[in-house]
């Protein structure tokens, strides 16, 4: 080849601007060919123009599905009542926050204390909270519908609105009663996290140092398999490590982690997944969303975290009256002056946990769980709330996603996993 500077310019073009990750992972000699480059000198023929991640990012987020399957608004609503259809002051999500990053199809998690449990309360938890995301789509027509297929997300996308669709996280609303599992069927639920921060009558929880079933118990594999024949997602979130073999023993269709990191770099934290989950996730079809909470995403943000939470249920057991949030206004400052700020994760850091997954199974098993209203004041630098998605996406281009495995990544890996769960549910029903 004759090397001239046009001839350079097309050559660097077409080694940094790959389509494909496997291309993106050979080792061009991209120093050699900028020098040669560089030594030809600037040109107004040879010109070319400064790629605009950012501008690519928006473009790319505002044209695609974008599916976060760990939104915690329902739960902070109920604490303190807002309008979200409207700019808010507080939390992570408002609708003007989500339009703003592309957010079009956020699940809404039904969240339900563990404690709740032992008081006869989660049913009614439950419903309350649907009844509030009923609410809010009632008071803002135009703006969100309920989604409780992957059709009808699609076609919400098509009309503009936003689709809120509905996640249960922890199955103890269920009540020992699998009836109750086509009941949160009927009512929208098309996701159910199996258990929370205790074990329950369904599983055992990677929180919890009570392992009594040392998996799912007897009822919880009847769960299971109740959801696939309902279409409702199994969402191995929380679970302790047996509980997830567990379930990937029983379930017959792929599996979603809707709000979990990878264990590579936070050791012995088993709320996030190994590689070996990870593994055996993906050979199902499954996928695993990735949260965005720094305790999740660095060594070091979830050691200061686990001290700081030792410090919380001391001084919550000398001062059993303040509520979790007056705990926190209390002890965190305190900590913090002692002990240094919290130490925030960044963009690359979350960047880091989807090329780790990408590189392990491959682009089609991961896909986005932020868990916005739900880690409290802990989001990474650069993805703070609702109108951040385009900063991540900016971050995979620069990484050298292309554009149709983004496309997967923000929403479409979750719509093919719940595809395969609706498929599966009409011809068990038949």
């Amino acid at each position: 080849m004759d090397l001239n500077c046009s001839n350079m310019v097309t050559m660097c073009e077409f080694f940094n601007h790959k389509e494909t990750r496997g291309l993106r992972e050979v080792a061009w000699p991209i120093p050699l060919l900028g020098m040669l480059l560089a030594a030809c000198g600037p040109s107004a023929d040879d010109a070319r123009p400064t790629l605009d991640y950012a501008a690519d990012a928006r473009r790319i987020a505002h044209a695609s599905i974008i599916v976060d399957t760990h939104i915690d608004v329902p739960y902070r609503l109920q604490i303190e009542p807002v309008d979200i259809s409207v700019a808010t002051d507080g939390g992570d999500f408002d609708y003007p926050r989500a339009v703003k990053g592309g957010l079009n199809a956020p699940f809404m998690s039904i969240y339900t204390a563990a404690d709740l449990e032992a008081e006869g309360q989660s049913r009614n938890a439950a419903e309350a909270l649907i009844d509030s995301v009923e609410a809010v789509v009632a008071g803002a027509p135009g703006k969100f519908a309920i989604a409780r297929s992957t059709q009808d997300v699609r076609s919400h996308f098509e009309d503009g609105m936003m689709s809120l669709a509905l996640g249960m996280e922890n199955g103890s609303p269920i009540e020992g009663d699998l009836d109750n599992v086509r009941y949160f069927h009927d009512r929208g639920i098309r996701y159910i996290t199996l258990t929370h921060s205790l074990s329950n009558h369904i599983a055992d929880s990677s929180y919890d140092d009570n392992r009594q079933w040392h998996g799912l118990s007897d009822f919880g594999v009847e769960v299971v398999r109740e959801m696939n024949r309902l279409g409702i997602m199994v969402d191995v979130s929380h679970l302790s490590d047996d509980a997830f073999w567990h379930v990937m023993q029983v379930s017959e269709v792929p599996v979603v982690a809707t709000h979990s990191s990878a264990r590579h770099f936070t050791p012995d934290f088993e709320r996030n997944m190994s590689d070996e989950m990870i593994t055996r996730l993906a050979d199902g079809g499954g996928v695993m969303q990735i949260n965005f909470g720094s305790s999740f995403i660095t060594h070091e943000a979830r050691l200061y975290h686990s001290a700081r939470s030792d410090e919380e249920k001391l001084f919550k057991a000398k001062n059993p009256g303040l509520s979790d949030k007056e705990v926190e206004a209390r002890v965190h400052p305190i900590y913090a002056q002692e002990h240094g700020p919290y130490p925030y994760a960044t963009l690359e850091d979350v960047l880091d946990h989807f090329d780790h997954v990408v590189k392990l199974v491959g682009v089609n098993h991961v896909g986005i769980g932020s868990d916005y209203d739900g880690v409290g004041d802990s989001l990474p630098i650069g993805l703070k709330d609702a109108a951040a998605y385009p900063n991540l996406i900016e971050g995979l281009l620069q990484r050298g996603y292309g554009e149709s495995d983004i496309r997967k990544i923000l929403g479409e890996n979750l719509l093919r996993v719940w595809g395969a769960a609706e498929t599966y549910a009409r011809h068990a029903q038949q």
